[in-house]
């Protein structure tokens, strides 16, 4: 009788054991139906050395800022520990893709991927050094377990100061890839900034606008399965005329992007503030293929802007506010004086298959 009683009770532990195993097997298999894609405005992330060819010399430890390896190595904790953590309230990973700007160049890129946070996720970088004054680029990163890069190329926005002089600013990064069967263009912004007043700059902004359009109908043009996802800081928000000409920009065509950043902004959510005003700059904008999930493999899932405590400023002047790395150019040690940005991408179930077997 003992043996008997000793053998079931192992028996049911066996298969609590299986039941445990399968259950965990399946949430696995939801997480890997889901992709997170973020964008984070990192504000200025710079390495400590002096850089002759860019206006960098602010950011170096005897310029303006006092700009340290110890500041430097606190402010990369800091990002690795948001980029780990973004998204997980639906996958408990990492975001698959990021687009990222106001960094300075790839060696500080290298050193965020490999940090302890995110090195076991294996991260890639895209990145090519941009015309701005200030050394300040876009790049994009990814898992190679989720996304395969196929091409990827810079474009120039042409600008002019009031003075007919060049007004150098940030390339627009396309990258193109695989996406689980599903052929992607990523397009990562950051457009002209706001100095000089919002009205006075805005014609830089929808310049930007422009040229990105230009480059999304181009990408169709050249693959018409291709599902396009712009994301970036437009230094706009979405109801301002730049955003609104590159969802819709009043051509017989069906709207075909959706800016799932509307209702946020509408309902008073932003990214960053200034004298008591919130603005969402931050924006992932996605092809309408993206809301059909019998059109596509993947589909929208949802939206979200990643503010936990430890990145909103808790008292004083600017309580609400993100905690920025610096304030009135004063040292601050905060991460950023952005949020970053995210959205849900679901497997539908209709896998399609590849468009070509070569990169384009």
């Amino acid at each position: 009788c003992r043996m008997t009683a000793k053998t079931e009770l192992m028996r049911k532990i066996l298969l609590l054991q299986l039941i445990c195993l399968g259950f965990l097997s399946f949430l696995r298999a939801q997480e890997d139906e889901v992709r997170t894609l973020a964008f984070y405005n990192v504000e200025n992330l710079f390495d400590t050395e002096n850089d002759t060819l860019v206006f960098d010399d602010d950011r170096t430890p005897s310029g303006r800022y006092r700009w340290t390896v110890e500041r430097y190595r606190l402010k990369l904790d800091a990002l690795a520990l948001v980029l780990a953590n973004i998204g997980k309230k639906e996958r408990n990973e990492p975001p698959d893709i990021m687009g990222l700007c106001e960094v300075e160049n790839s060696s500080v890129l290298t050193d965020l991927i490999q940090h302890p946070a995110l090195e076991r996720y294996e991260y890639a970088i895209i990145h090519q050094d941009s015309p701005d004054e200030r050394g300040m680029d876009v790049a994009f990163l990814y898992r190679a377990s989720s996304f395969a890069t196929t091409a990827f190329q810079t474009h120039r926005l042409e600008l002019e100061d009031n003075a007919g002089m060049r007004d150098r600013t940030r390339d627009q990064l396309v990258v193109t890839g695989w996406m689980d069967g599903s052929y992607i263009g990523f397009i990562i912004n950051h457009w002209p900034s706001r100095r000089g007043g919002q009205s006075r700059s805005a014609p830089h902004r929808m310049k930007a606008a422009k040229l990105n359009r230009k480059i999304i109908d181009s990408l169709r043009n050249e693959y018409p399965e291709i599902s396009i996802i712009t994301m970036g800081d437009f230094n706009d928000n979405p109801t301002d005329r730049s955003l609104q000409h590159l969802v819709n920009p009043g051509r017989e065509e069906p709207q075909r992007l959706f800016n799932p950043m509307l209702t946020l902004f509408r309902k008073g959510y932003g990214t960053l503030a200034y004298r008591d005003a919130w603005s969402l700059f931050d924006q992932i904008i996605v092809d309408t293929k993206f809301l059909d999930s019998d059109s596509n493999s993947w589909y929208f899932r949802g939206v979200g802007i990643y503010n936990p405590a430890h990145l909103v400023r808790s008292h004083g002047r600017y309580k609400g506010y993100p905690r920025s790395t610096y304030s009135g150019g004063n040292y601050s040690g905060g991460t950023s004086d952005h949020f970053p940005v995210y959205i849900y991408l679901k497997r539908s179930g209709n896998l399609r298959k590849p468009l070509r077997p070569g990169d384009p």
